[in-house]
């Protein structure tokens, strides 16, 4: 999907939920629409920063608890970065990544068996989960040759 056609469907979605995609965080989206892969808050922060002189390191961090709320970003707590969805909606979905140690690349992966498999451990141990997102470094495709 096209920079343009996620902006317009991150906007279509916020508008429904009564959320307001503000001029900051709309520019961290465009911003994290272009990435390849994952960056980390303060690599986004200086980007910003050609945009917005006055960023601070709170506006990016607001910015992106925002985008994670509503589901357009994921936070990669392993390399402490966030990465755009790109099929983000109406439903929350739980979170499967494959990360390449090689050479960062990112694919995420959505396994209904694997959430199944979670879920029934967690309700046999009484436990709810609110927010789930697993994480599998390893080789990409490209880097194992």
């Amino acid at each position: 999907m096209s920079e343009v056609a996620l902006l317009e469907k991150a906007k279509a979605v916020c508008e429904k939920r009564g959320a307001r995609l503000t001029p900051t965080r709309e520019q961290v989206f465009k911003l994290l629409s272009k990435q390849e892969g994952a960056i980390g808050a303060y690599d986004l922060l200086e980007q910003l920063k050609t945009i917005d002189s006055g960023a601070k390191p709170a506006t990016i961090y607001r910015a992106l608890d925002f985008l994670s709320q509503q589901g357009f970003v994921h936070k990669i707590e392993s390399l402490n970065a966030f990465v755009l969805c790109h099929h983000f909606g109406d439903c929350s979905h739980p979170v499967q990544l494959l990360i390449c140690d090689n050479c960062s690349y990112i694919e995420e992966i959505q396994s209904e068996n694997l959430d199944l498999a979670i879920r029934s451990m967690a309700d046999a141990s009484g436990f709810k989960i609110s927010h789930q997102i697993v994480e599998a470094h390893g080789l990409c495709k490209k880097c194992q040759n």
